[in-house]
């Protein structure tokens, strides 16, 4: 039996939808379905965005993301 979990994309937000005051809806979405998201200028990817709860499970499995 493969123990291999399904990859979903990550979602895709452009930083216009912030720059318009929309960061606080937006953020809460995200953490509210505990999801990480892409944040888009001019197309390209600039940031990721996620949520703590994530952040903790990412860095209780050993993985910190500011030694990279």
């Amino acid at each position: 039996m493969s123990d291999k979990r399904v990859k979903t994309p990550m979602e895709h937000l452009n930083i216009g939808e912030f720059n318009r005051g929309q960061s606080s809806k937006l953020i809460r979405g995200l953490v509210e379905e505990d999801k990480t998201a892409f944040i888009q200028k001019n197309g390209k990817p600039i940031a990721v965005v996620m949520s703590y709860e994530r952040y903790q499970r990412m860095f209780e499995q050993g993985l910190d993301i500011n030694e990279f």
